[in-house]
């Protein structure tokens, strides 16, 4: 199996090139390869595929999109959406040639996503609206976080905290109310630290905590901009692995920030 290596803000990815949907990517391989002892190791494995040879998902509408990002968190469970990893797919795409640099759709599991990007540098991609859902609550070591559901193709709780969050314990999964999170939730703990600038850490739903987060980044700017009454703005937000842009204008949010390709393989015969 061939692969290549990316990251997001150090958010990493496992890239699968199978443009003609031949691979029969299972939960377990998906785990394994994810798998940062045993394996190779990421957050979530990104399997570029035609958007025709993709097979029929319930409910999408790919449109006139090429190319499907088929993602898959790092316990091997499929996921709606990764703005990391959509940064890292686009970037893939123009640097092998399967696509030319500019302004194109990507269908995924949330629906199309727009990106942005050149021959090189960072990569824009507009996100779609962030919907506030209403308030929810995560427990961490006993202590209760109130915060916004929020959704951006994917389920998140976004809670501001008062002091720097690289105080929290993250070596566990926070504790939500599963009838309020059916499908789970990423978690994400955020402070500002400056106008319109905020610092955040995530515990992702299938991956625990992550060095960024891409839709976390813009489900905790919507948050701020809501509580701060601000209308269309652009967020600046600091993350482990480096730093992002959000901007929030009617109707939708466009993610910016790096994407790097590391690294590029095969997986041992007989391996998986």
């Amino acid at each position: 199996m061939r692969f290549v290596k990316g990251h997001g803000t150090e958010n990493d990815f496992v890239i699968l090139p199978d443009p003609d949907g031949a691979l029969d990517l299972t939960a377990d391989a998906v785990a394994r390869l994810c798998d940062r002892r045993a394996g190779i190791g990421a957050d979530g494995v990104l399997r570029v595929v035609r958007a025709k040879a993709a097979g029929p998902e319930p409910g999408l509408d790919f449109g006139d999109a090429e190319w499907f990002m088929d993602y898959r968190n790092a316990d091997g469970g499929i996921a709606e959406m990764c703005g990391n990893g959509l940064r890292v797919f686009a970037r893939y795409l123009v640097e092998t040639g399967l696509a030319a640099p500019g302004e194109w759709d990507v269908a995924t599991r949330a629906g199309l996503r727009r990106v942005t990007l050149g021959p090189s540098g960072d990569v824009c991609v507009d996100m779609g609206p962030a919907s506030i859902l209403g308030a929810g609550e995560a427990s961490l070591a006993g202590t209760v976080f109130q915060g916004e559901r929020v959704s951006v193709g994917n389920p998140h709780l976004a809670c501001r905290v008062d002091g720097p969050v690289a105080a929290l314990d993250l070596s566990r999964a926070p504790a939500f109310d599963p009838a309020v999170f059916p499908d789970g939730v990423n978690v994400e703990f955020f402070r500002p630290v400056g106008d319109r600038h905020l610092e955040m850490r995530v515990y992702e739903r299938g991956s625990g905590e992550t060095r960024s987060c891409g839709t976390g980044t813009v489900a905790v700017a919507a948050t701020a901009a809501a509580q701060a009454g601000a209308g269309p703005s652009e967020w600046t937000v600091d993350v482990l692995g480096g730093r992002v842009t959000v901007a929030l204008d009617a109707g939708t949010a466009r993610l910016t920030g790096p994407a790097v390709l590391v690294a590029e393989g095969e997986t041992w015969p007989g391996w998986l």
